[in-house]
Protein backbone atom coordinates (compact mmCIF):
# COMPACT_ATOMS: atom_id res chain seq x y z
CA UNK A 1 0.00 0.00 0.00
CA UNK A 2 1.33 3.41 -0.98
CA UNK A 3 0.81 6.19 1.57
CA UNK A 4 1.57 9.15 -0.71
CA UNK A 5 0.91 8.57 -4.43
CA UNK A 6 1.61 12.20 -5.35
CA UNK A 7 5.10 12.04 -3.82
CA UNK A 8 5.63 8.78 -5.73
CA UNK A 9 4.65 10.52 -8.99
CA UNK A 10 7.00 13.44 -8.35
CA UNK A 11 9.83 11.05 -7.48
CA UNK A 12 9.26 9.07 -10.69
CA UNK A 13 9.41 12.32 -12.69
CA UNK A 14 12.59 13.41 -10.87
CA UNK A 15 14.23 10.01 -11.41
CA UNK A 16 13.12 9.89 -15.06
CA UNK A 17 14.83 13.20 -15.75
CA UNK A 18 17.92 12.07 -13.79
CA UNK A 19 18.46 9.07 -16.10
CA UNK A 20 17.29 10.88 -19.29
CA UNK A 21 14.22 8.72 -19.93
CA UNK A 22 11.85 9.78 -22.67
CA UNK A 23 8.66 8.64 -20.92
CA UNK A 24 7.42 7.19 -17.65
CA UNK A 25 4.30 5.20 -16.85
CA UNK A 26 2.57 5.23 -13.46
CA UNK A 27 -0.80 4.21 -11.98
CA UNK A 28 -3.63 6.56 -12.93
CA UNK A 29 -5.55 8.78 -10.54
CA UNK A 30 -7.52 11.96 -11.18
CA UNK A 31 -5.32 14.17 -8.99
CA UNK A 32 -2.10 12.92 -10.62
CA UNK A 33 -3.64 13.52 -14.04
CA UNK A 34 -4.57 17.10 -13.08
CA UNK A 35 -1.02 17.75 -11.82
CA UNK A 36 0.39 16.30 -15.05
CA UNK A 37 -1.91 18.52 -17.17
CA UNK A 38 -0.67 21.59 -15.29
CA UNK A 39 2.97 20.54 -15.78
CA UNK A 40 2.28 20.06 -19.50
CA UNK A 41 0.56 23.44 -19.80
CA UNK A 42 3.45 25.16 -18.02
CA UNK A 43 5.97 23.55 -20.40
CA UNK A 44 7.62 21.03 -18.09
CA UNK A 45 6.21 17.90 -19.81
CA UNK A 46 5.77 17.08 -23.48
CA UNK A 47 2.68 14.87 -23.11
CA UNK A 48 0.35 13.58 -20.38
CA UNK A 49 -2.26 11.00 -21.29
CA UNK A 50 -4.40 8.28 -19.74
CA UNK A 51 -3.86 4.84 -21.25
CA UNK A 52 -6.31 1.99 -20.85
CA UNK A 53 -5.62 -1.65 -21.61
CA UNK A 54 -8.48 -4.15 -21.58
CA UNK A 55 -8.42 -6.17 -18.37
CA UNK A 56 -5.82 -3.94 -16.69
CA UNK A 57 -5.78 -0.86 -14.52
CA UNK A 58 -5.59 2.56 -16.17
CA UNK A 59 -2.16 4.11 -16.37
CA UNK A 60 -0.80 7.62 -16.76
CA UNK A 61 1.86 8.02 -19.46
CA UNK A 62 4.09 11.08 -19.19
CA UNK A 63 6.51 12.08 -21.96
CA UNK A 64 9.37 14.06 -20.44
CA UNK A 65 10.54 17.27 -22.12
CA UNK A 66 14.15 18.31 -22.64
CA UNK A 67 15.74 21.55 -23.88
CA UNK A 68 17.78 21.87 -27.10
CA UNK A 69 21.02 20.87 -25.33
CA UNK A 70 19.33 17.78 -23.77
CA UNK A 71 19.10 19.28 -20.29
CA UNK A 72 15.84 18.59 -18.40
CA UNK A 73 13.16 21.26 -18.28
CA UNK A 74 12.62 20.40 -14.59
CA UNK A 75 15.60 21.15 -12.35
CA UNK A 76 13.66 20.94 -9.08
CA UNK A 77 10.36 19.30 -8.17
CA UNK A 78 9.40 18.97 -4.51
CA UNK A 79 6.34 17.93 -2.52
CA UNK A 80 5.32 20.65 -0.05
CA UNK A 81 2.13 19.41 1.63
CA UNK A 82 2.48 15.82 2.85
CA UNK A 83 -0.04 13.45 4.47
CA UNK A 84 1.65 13.98 7.85
CA UNK A 85 1.97 17.76 7.56
CA UNK A 86 -0.55 19.53 5.36
CA UNK A 87 0.38 23.02 4.19
CA UNK A 88 -2.49 25.42 3.48
CA UNK A 89 -2.09 28.98 2.23
CA UNK A 90 -4.62 31.78 2.19
CA UNK A 91 -4.99 34.01 -0.84
CA UNK A 92 -2.62 36.58 0.70
CA UNK A 93 0.08 33.98 1.50
CA UNK A 94 0.43 32.36 -1.93
CA UNK A 95 4.20 32.24 -2.54
CA UNK A 96 6.21 33.39 -5.53
CA UNK A 97 8.35 30.40 -6.49
CA UNK A 98 11.87 31.39 -7.56
CA UNK A 99 10.76 35.02 -7.94
CA UNK A 100 8.06 34.06 -10.43
CA UNK A 101 10.21 31.76 -12.60
CA UNK A 102 8.90 28.59 -10.96
CA UNK A 103 5.40 27.26 -10.34
CA UNK A 104 3.57 26.08 -7.23
CA UNK A 105 0.60 23.77 -7.73
CA UNK A 106 -2.34 24.32 -5.38
CA UNK A 107 -5.47 22.30 -4.74
CA UNK A 108 -8.27 24.82 -4.31
CA UNK A 109 -12.03 24.75 -4.05
CA UNK A 110 -12.08 25.57 -7.80
CA UNK A 111 -9.79 22.64 -8.69
CA UNK A 112 -6.05 22.24 -9.21
CA UNK A 113 -4.27 25.39 -10.37
CA UNK A 114 -0.94 27.17 -10.33
CA UNK A 115 0.00 29.84 -7.83
CA UNK A 116 -0.40 32.50 -10.52
CA UNK A 117 -3.94 31.38 -11.37
CA UNK A 118 -4.89 31.16 -7.68
CA UNK A 119 -3.55 34.66 -7.03
CA UNK A 120 -5.55 35.96 -10.01
CA UNK A 121 -8.70 34.17 -8.78
CA UNK A 122 -7.98 35.39 -5.22
CA UNK A 123 -8.40 31.97 -3.57
CA UNK A 124 -6.09 29.90 -1.40
CA UNK A 125 -5.80 26.17 -0.84
CA UNK A 126 -3.47 23.28 -0.13
CA UNK A 127 0.00 23.74 -1.60
CA UNK A 128 0.81 20.44 -3.33
CA UNK A 129 4.28 20.98 -4.84
CA UNK A 130 6.84 23.40 -6.24
CA UNK A 131 8.48 23.08 -9.65
CA UNK A 132 11.25 24.97 -11.42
Amino acid sequence: MMTDPIADMLTRIRNGFAVSKTEIVLPFSKIKYEIAKILKKEGYLEEAEKTEDPGAFSQLRLVLKYKEDNTPTVTHIQRVSRPGCRVYVSRDQIPYVLNGLGVAILSTSKGMMTNKQARRARIGGEMICEVW
